[in-house]
């Protein structure tokens, strides 16, 4: 995949969790909807299913949501 083809999702900080990244980058609706798509093993970090709603997220890390129409997301540091 080509650097064009991510979103980017700037973060102040050096890391955010996976929750609060699908909820930034409108890849969940809420915080709800996180949860569920990642406890069901739609969601990607690096192409890798990751079922740890809480996983430590840091610039570079390309977070998805299988089936999805939008584009995969890539943290930046902002």
């Amino acid at each position: 995949m080509h650097h064009d083809d991510y979103e980017e999702l700037p973060i102040r900080d050096e890391m955010i969790r996976l929750g609060q990244a699908l909820k930034l980058a409108n890849l969940a609706e809420d915080g709800q909807h996180a949860k569920h798509l990642v406890s069901e093993g739609q969601v990607t970090v690096n192409g890798a299913v990751e079922l740890r709603r809480g996983a430590q997220l840091h610039a570079g890390d390309v977070i998805a949501v299988v089936g999805a129409e939008l584009p995969p997301v890539r943290i930046v540091t902002g």
